[in-house]
């Protein structure tokens, strides 16, 4: 791997000198062979992106900043022993040391109520990956668990978007940690009713067959401690919660169907965060609180050029502040799920 970085760095020095108008991108491919060959096929995957980079209209400057991050990757690795064990682990996951399940698994654990906020399926070749991303409910914290199936498999639904879980979760490390793994789970997941959820896209099943599956479990709650009563479980002060709604002398508590946001100003600030800690950071799950959303932005975030029409989105918000679920990327926000005034979840 130091030999293929190393080689990396000098080619990118090449690329630099030589100016990027006599890209090639046969050489993107030749080069991350060779890297793949050299145990690094983290950066391999880096490579590989870049044809897509090159097709956009502002390449020449995407095209730099990829090429900065490459080579801040390949130095970061050749001085890894100068790092601190957090960022060493990470510049080590990056250029593709893989990490075993086990290992995360004996890792500590993060409690917590999770919101199962949304989810995005990406082709890579044959194979599919999905990233569901998660919100801590108490924590605040933000997960990211990944799957993958060959194409034409079914993939992992066992994490519904709309559906809050009590479970244990371990992260892999790193100076940021996301990526993580269900470790336990502590009670049966709160599933809301299956015309609680909007499915903005009538053609994705597996989300839907997976709230068909669990419409039995409609008005049963995830706290530990209570008692389905058919429908009905009694929480520790004696009140009901029926579908997740909190009966509370004639008012609605939403709090265990929305999850809580925050606003724009700290939401990018937790971003910052994030790619302070880990400067390869490319996406970032967010979850905004009291925004309205616009055809090209959400709470002052412009929203990614490949999103898709934010439509839904402006119909459930009605003009009115509304909690939004998105993926940030440096190209802007993915948005992924809002929830309507009755604790609905939308999926966008």
């Amino acid at each position: 791997m130091s030999a293929g970085l190393a080689e990396l760095e000098r080619w990118l020095a090449d690329q630099v000198r030589q100016g990027l108008a006599g890209t090639d991108a046969d050489e993107w491919d030749d080069l991350a062979k060779r890297l793949v060959d050299a145990q690094a096929p983290g950066v391999a995957n880096a490579l590989s992106r870049l044809r897509e980079v090159r097709m956009a209209d502002d390449w020449p400057s995407r095209l730099l900043a990829e090429y900065s991050l490459i080579n801040l990757l390949a130095v970061a690795y050749r001085r890894r022993a100068e790092l601190p064990g957090p960022l060493r682990q990470t510049v080590l996951i990056r250029a593709g040391f893989p990490v075993a399940r086990e290992d995360v698994l004996v890792r500590p654990v993060v409690r917590d109520r999770w919101h199962v906020v949304g989810r995005r399926d990406e082709e890579h070749d044959r194979l599919t990956a999905r990233r569901v991303w998660l919100r801590g409910h108490d924590t605040g914290r933000a997960a990211l668990i990944l799957s993958f199936a060959a194409s034409g498999q079914p993939l992992d639904a066992s994490l519904v978007t709309g559906t809050t879980i009590d479970a244990d979760v371990a992260f892999y490390p790193g100076a940021a940690p996301l990526r993580a793994l269900v470790a336990a789970r502590h009670a049966i997941p709160r599933s809301l009713p299956t015309d609680r959820t909007t499915f903005a896209d009538q053609g994705d099943a597996s989300d839907r067959n997976a709230s068909d599956d669990r419409a039995d479990l409609a008005g049963r709650m995830d706290l530990a401690g209570g008692t389905d009563l058919g429908g009905r479980s009694v929480v520790p002060d004696g009140r009901a919660e029926f579908g997740g709604r909190r009966d509370l002398g004639g008012r609605v508590d939403l709090d265990g169907r929305v999850p809580p946001g925050v606003s724009p100003e700290e939401a990018l600030g937790e971003i910052a965060a994030a790619v302070t800690a880990d400067p390869w950071t490319d996406s970032w799950p967010v979850v905004l609180a009291g925004v309205v959303p616009g055809r090209t932005s959400v709470g002052g975030f412009p929203l990614h050029p490949r999103s898709r029409d934010p439509w839904r989105l402006i119909a459930v918000s009605g003009g009115r502040p509304v909690t939004v679920a998105a993926e940030w990327t440096p190209l802007g926000l993915r948005p992924l799920t809002t929830w309507a005034d009755d604790g609905t979840a939308v999926i966008l």
